[in-house]
């Protein structure tokens, strides 16, 4: 590690923060992280509820299969290791409809047998959609350096490590989940295409989160979302980073076009030669930088909601007597449920049983969403304090009636633990409309892949999900890597690290 006594600070203590922290001290800089909340994470965290614990954030990890540039990364950052233990899970999840059920399992040729059993008239259509799963098993997450660092050497490699993938985004890139689900026939298969996602979203996005469980690069770490964050605070403590908790940023100091620090909330100035700001970019351009700074595509994305929208959920956490069907997701009719103004007729179960951190005695944590859109947040939002506790009460209520009667087995045993809705997540990661990953991707908007640095301001490097569309944990702990590789190219040294 070469020494310098250049001093990088990080805006938030998420996985990007955490990121960036520990690469800053691999390449010898002082690092300080400042978290407004008291453990590190960001939404990749969970919580303990009458000695359950609640985990809000990895359905599924994508990086963990040894060889890819991700796994190299979240092992760097401690988050993973060669010992680290999975859960032992083999199907992405299932749906029902009518009494009957379809399963898309990790074992690809599995699922097609199935699927044709169950519609004979769809077989061409399936064998097309695991052949295009196949394809998107390609779709490797490019996590060694930022694109623009890229030579002729490295677009030729991902050329020949994704010759198929073209064929995906050609017949996926602009096609919808609700349009793509119609050209199956079977009532059953239109909607596990749609369940998963939004059906909103593009069809690719949907093929490459298959496709990533089913060729082993999508697995679940034992002991969840906290400890993975909690692994990464400790590899930054060991390398010598500071991380503040319960300090709130309430803006980056740029004087004469130089970032040259942040002031805390209260009234503290923090200098720094280099700043990272890792929050949503909603709340960058909002209240830590004026407005002007923010690139045009993404003040694009904010203005038009109905082609970038965000994605979030309303959530409700369970115990249930236990059962040895390990970690499955399954997807279910319901009498339809209303919340503001929309109307929701299926709701999922997960189950946690694979791990003891969320089993007590004979009973286990069980977890259901349903989707949220910015409408729905705006719902959330202009409740009163106590219209809302009212109304996630009765909603709690609602849902358990749904689990009951969907579920037949888990009547009867159904203990309340936790609920909690788009505005907590604004609450506690400053979330854009309780969004817990980027824009979502749609035929109607573009991706959105911000370059790291703002035009106007110098020695500022922004990471986090939000800087390339859709988000989510690869984007955080890359962007947090490739912050600070900007950092080394500019002092003209050695970026790979």
């Amino acid at each position: 590690m070469n020494s310098t006594t250049e001093k990088v600070v990080i805006i938030g203590g998420g996985i990007s923060g955490l990121s960036a922290g520990i690469y800053a001290r691999l390449a010898g800089f002082e690092a300080e992280i400042y978290e407004k909340n008291a453990i590190p994470g960001g939404e990749c965290i969970g919580w303990n509820r009458k000695g359950y614990h609640i985990d809000n954030c990895i359905h599924w990890l994508t990086g963990t299969r040894k060889g890819t540039e991700l796994y190299d990364v979240w092992k760097t950052v401690g988050a993973l290791s060669d010992d680290t233990e999975y859960a032992d899970i083999d199907s992405f999840y299932t749906s029902t409809y009518n009494g009957q059920s379809a399963t898309l399992w990790n074992d690809l040729e599995r699922t097609k047998k199935e699927l044709i059993a169950l519609s004979p008239e769809d077989k061409d259509e399936i064998e097309k959609f695991i052949q295009y799963v196949e394809y998107s098993k390609q779709c490797l997450f490019p996590a060694k350096k930022p694109m623009e660092m890229w030579g002729m050497k490295d677009y030729i490699s991902m050329g020949s490590t994704m010759m198929d993938f073209p064929k995906v985004m050609k017949e996926f890139g602009k096609l919808s989940l609700e349009d793509y689900s119609k050209r199956f026939r079977h009532p059953l298969l239109q909607r596990l295409m749609c369940d998963y996602l939004p059906k909103s979203y593009c069809t690719y996005s949907f093929l490459v989160s298959y496709a990533t469980m089913a060729d082993g690069n999508g697995k679940i770490p034992m002991g969840g979302s906290l400890q993975l964050s909690l692994r990464m605070e400790k590899k930054f403590k060991e390398l010598g980073g500071k991380i503040f908790y319960g300090k709130s940023t309430d803006a980056i100091i740029v004087e004469k076009k130089n970032a040259t620090g942040i002031k805390l909330a209260d009234g503290t100035f923090i200098s720094a030669d280099y700043v990272i700001p890792t929050v949503d970019t909603y709340i960058l351009f909002n209240k830590l930088l004026p407005n002007k700074y923010m690139p045009k595509e993404l003040k694009e994305a904010y203005d038009n909601p109905k082609a970038y929208p965000a994605t979030s959920g309303f959530q409700v956490a369970f115990a249930v007597n236990r059962t040895d069907a390990a970690g499955e997701t399954t997807f279910a009719e319901v009498e339809p449920v209303k919340i503001g103004s929309r109307i929701f007729d299926r709701m999922y179960v997960k189950l946690y049983n694979y791990d003891d951190i969320y089993i007590k005695d004979d009973k286990m944590v069980i977890q259901t969403c349903i989707t949220q859109s910015d409408e729905d947040f705006d719902f959330w939002k202009g409740l009163s304090k106590e219209e809302y506790e009212k109304t996630k009460d009765a909603l709690v209520s609602e849902v358990e009636k749904r689990i009951e009667k969907a579920f037949p087995e888990m009547s009867g045993s159904l203990e309340f633990l936790d609920a909690w809705t788009p505005v907590t997540y604004e609450r506690y990661c400053g979330a854009y409309h309780g969004s817990y990953m980027s824009f979502v991707t749609t035929p109607a908007g573009k991706q959105i892949k911000m370059k790291g640095q703002l035009k106007g301001i110098r020695n500022l490097y922004v990471a986090g999900q939000w800087t390339n569309s859709p988000g989510g944990l690869p984007v955080a702990v890359a962007s947090g890597k490739f912050a600070i590789q900007r950092i080394l190219k500019k002092q003209k040294r050695n970026t790979e690290i």
